[in-house]
């Protein structure tokens, strides 16, 4: 009796392991360095993205890292991980890059070492939150797909 016990409680530990666990986007450059996002999987109907704050998928930021230095909205991203928010807006979401990546830890717009509004369109109804990287040339596209909305943020590799 004991052992079906233990097999069950190890089963419950992996499920909710599994169910928890945050998923990746990558870019791959052309010279094998990677940026790459991780992220909660959530839907609209577990979370909501609040206008004028910031979007935390899960209660977690959005983590970036990045093997190369990156320029967004006008300011050089070095190397390194980052965490970030977007911020919906009805007409256009902003994107902060903040160098914060402390678990658990608030936002704070003092950090932000880049912050930009980024490209936002109007889109059919997505359930889940999706988040993937576009790579052209020198450029890695993040695109945010959640709601009735997208939004794209461009990076260019240095």
């Amino acid at each position: 009796m004991v052992r079906v016990h233990v097999v069950v409680v190890a089963v419950l530990l992996l499920v909710s392991c599994v169910c928890s666990a945050q998923q990746q986007s990558t870019c791959n450059l052309d010279d094998g360095r990677q940026v790459y996002i991780r992220y909660n999987p959530v839907t609209t109907k577990t979370d909501k993205a609040p206008y004028g704050k910031p979007f935390t998928p899960g209660g977690t930021a959005m983590t970036l890292f990045t093997e190369a230095p990156l320029n967004f909205g006008g300011t050089t991203i070095p190397i390194g991980a980052y965490s970030v928010y977007p911020i919906p807006a009805k007409e256009r979401w902003t994107l902060a890059v903040n160098k914060n990546v402390t678990a658990g830890a608030a936002y704070d717009e003092r950090q932000d070492i880049a912050k930009a509004a980024i490209e936002t369109d109007p889109v059919s109804p997505s359930e889940a939150l999706e988040v993937a990287f576009a790579h052209v040339g020198d450029k890695c596209t993040l695109r945010i797909y959640f709601g009735k909305t997208a939004s794209f943020a461009t990076f260019v590799v240095k």
